[in-house]
């Protein structure tokens, strides 16, 4: 099972396109499967790793999230302007915020990297969306909350100064519900929840909806 954060900000690529992939594996074996899943999908346009960069989708596979591995997301991220995925067989407590604050907003468990779980995951990343096995999001509430209780023992800390409406659709990403699902409950357009998340995401320099649900968490908002 997992969980899906949200749907295409405006301007975001969508399904139908084709979307440029460049696969970041620590071996050529792991490298090569990913390779041979992912070539044959009419939505997957495969790039070399030296091509990666804006509107390109990082795939990095890694058996644990050592610190080679998430300087190399840093990177991939922050300089070069990818959105990535990541495919990890283990995640640990302290390494979950430092992941998705990085800029990660898909991850993928290796047991479950099939090929159409490896194209979910693209897809989402693409257009900016979280998906997150269910797990850890309730391990990422979990860990953000307990961070947000210790910071609320010392008061005067800033506070990010979310909208009553970004509360509110933040608080049902959180949830797991799609655009059209957000919309229903509170009565908005799906264009609106789209703009509302958009707007979030780019005041507060956050890097995808995951992001989003991590910051408004740790602010204690949700």
């Amino acid at each position: 099972m997992r969980s899906s954060f949200g749907t295409a900000a405006p301007g975001t690529a969508e399904p139908e396109s084709r979307i440029p992939v460049a696969v970041h594996a620590s071996d050529p074996i792991t490298k090569e499967g990913a390779l041979s899943q992912l070539r044959q999908h009419p939505v997957i346009d495969l790039r070399e790793e030296t091509e990666t960069g804006p509107d390109t989708v990082a795939l990095l596979i890694s058996e644990t999230l050592d610190e080679n591995a998430l300087s190399r997301l840093r990177r991939l991220v922050r300089s070069e302007g990818a959105r990535a995925v990541l495919v990890v067989s283990m995640i640990r407590e302290t390494e979950l915020l430092d992941v998705i604050e990085c800029g990660v907003g898909a991850i993928v468990w290796r047991h479950e990297a099939t090929a159409h779980r490896l194209v979910q995951a693209v897809v989402a990343a693409s257009r900016g969306d979280g998906d997150l096995p269910a797990d850890l999001l309730g391990r990422l509430i979990s860990q953000v909350g307990s961070l947000h209780r210790t910071a609320s023992s010392h008061p005067g800390a800033p506070s990010s100064g979310l909208a009553p409406r970004e509360v509110d659709v933040l608080r049902l990403v959180a949830e797991g519900l799609d655009t059209g699902e957000i919309a229903s409950k509170l009565s908005y357009s799906e264009r609106t929840v789209k703009n509302v998340m958009h707007g979030l995401t780019t005041r507060l320099h956050l890097r995808n909806r995951a992001h989003a649900v991590a910051h408004a968490l740790r602010e204690g908002y949700i």
